[in-house]
């Protein structure tokens, strides 16, 4: 199915038809009646001055004129405007200018209704000339008068007309065009409002509403805002309960951990399987802990308290420090430039960054195998690569998401993490001003590199 044009372009194009109809409409009323009217007019005028002519050329022959006398009455008759008198009689035509206009130019119909006795008029087109003939019979002698008027200015006339419409329409769809634009932009611009604020608030901003928005739109603003308001206090409760158990977890789970310590000393004398049991509780305890921890950490996002705590700081010495700290000893690379290149950021968080993407690797592809620092123009990339079956494309959009592993979780993943890592990644390089994403190996290997860009100048 073929996707649907916009509402601006569809408010546009119906203003620029509605011009069009409107313009072409008046312009063909306007044409028609300035044509009728100049056309009556001459013809009016002109049937008069034949009528006068051809009564006076009914007065001045009979039937022993000669062949000289009637060319040059034909000669002497009024003929303003450029008419071309022509006298039939019997089989004898003369005209007053046989070259531009004579009997062959005279149409056979109209020689065939004057000759039944009937004055008759035509408009037709003699070359190039457009004339107006008259014919008039006389009934006493076997003779007739015509007269062709030219119509050549009034052609001239309407030409000019013609394209002064033509240019008005034109403009007048240019205008409605741009007319519909503006009509449309005001239109749409109330709904463009509600589309920004639903991405801010998609991307977190639980803060924005609508302001001083169309009144036509007010029940929709106010309808707005006010689900605005339920889905920010709805998840700044939900931010407050789990910030509120992971506190109230804190608790049980260092007398847990006290209670393992004494556990621990006392281990050699415990059988074998309750051993294994000692060991198996100890492991789950401390993934327990860090997700509580985690937790804790990814709520002040949910409820705006994190915050950043900047400062000036070497990226490749940081880096080394952030890789050593987290037991790995990946092959680090840079660009030019990135040597001394001095960052400002908040150390802490980007540690926990560094560490968590250095675990990720380690959980679900055998540990990284390079960390590369890009120095662009006015950012920095971080670059985590290993040599793992890699994180599918349709994973890498979602993979940042609170607790999604993807398909890189699997039976050889050495451990399952918490599945807020990357989603405590992506905020804390968020709050930097900075993204974070997932791409293939750009050496054509096996594997991913999850890339942080973060501003150098920090936020």
């Amino acid at each position: 199915m073929a996707a649907r044009a916009s509402l601006r372009l569809r408010v546009s194009v119906a203003f620029g038809l509605g011009a069009l109809v409107l313009a072409a409409g008046l312009s063909l009323i306007t044409y028609e009646l300035t044509r009728d009217n100049l056309l009556t007019r001459r013809e009016d005028t002109s049937l008069a001055r034949v009528l006068f002519n051809a009564t006076q050329v009914s007065r001045l022959i009979d039937d022993e004129t000669t062949e000289e006398q009637l060319r040059e009455l034909v000669q002497n008759l009024y003929t303003p405007l450029g008419a071309r008198p022509v006298i039939r009689f019997g089989d004898l035509w003369l005209s007053a200018n046989p070259v531009e206009f004579s009997e062959p130019q005279i149409d056979p119909q109209l020689k065939r209704t004057v000759a039944r006795g009937q004055a008759a008029q035509m408009r037709y087109v003699v070359g190039e000339t457009p004339f107006a003939v008259i014919g008039i019979p006389y009934f006493d002698i076997d003779a007739a008068y015509y007269e062709a008027v030219p119509l050549d200015d009034i052609a001239t006339t309407l030409s000019s007309l013609l394209i002064a419409l033509l240019t008005g329409s034109a403009i007048t769809v240019l205008v409605g065009i741009g007319i519909g634009i503006w009509a449309a932009q005001r239109a749409v611009r109330p709904l463009a409002d509600i589309g920004e604020a639903a991405e801010a608030i998609a991307a977190g901003d639980l803060n924005t509403r609508l302001e001083g928005a169309d009144p036509d739109l007010e029940r929709l603003s106010h309808s707005f805002n006010q689900m605005a308001s339920a889905l920010q206090g709805r998840i700044e409760r939900d931010a407050r309960f789990a910030s509120n158990v992971s506190h109230e977890l804190r608790s049980p789970l260092m007398t847990l951990t006290a209670s393992l310590e004494v556990l621990r000393k006392r281990q050699g004398d415990l059988p074998v399987r309750s051993q294994t049991a000692l060991n198996l509780l100890s492991a789950d305890l401390e993934h327990f802990k860090q997700l509580v921890a985690d937790l804790l950490e990814i709520s002040r996002y949910d409820v705006g308290a994190a915050a950043l705590e900047t400062e000036d700081f070497e990226i490749m010495e940081f880096v080394q420090q952030a890789a050593r700290a987290a037991g790995h000893a990946p092959r680090l690379t840079r660009s030019p430039g990135a040597e001394s290149l001095i960052v400002r950021a908040d150390r802490r968080r980007l540690a926990q960054v560094m560490a968590n993407l250095l675990e990720n690797a380690d959980n679900h592809a055998g540990g990284p195998t390079q960390i590369h620092v890009e120095c662009l123009e006015s950012t920095v990339e971080i670059g985590v690569i290993d040599a793992g079956p890699g994180v599918a494309p349709e994973d890498r959009d979602v993979i940042f998401d609170r607790f999604a592993r993807g398909q890189r979780q699997g039976p050889s993943a050495r451990g399952s993490g918490t599945g807020l890592g990357l989603a405590l990644v992506a905020e804390h390089v968020r709050l930097h001003g900075g993204t974070v994403r997932v791409t293939e190996r750009g050496d054509g290997m096996q594997g991913a590199c999850f890339v942080v860009t973060l501003p150098l100048d920090g936020r």
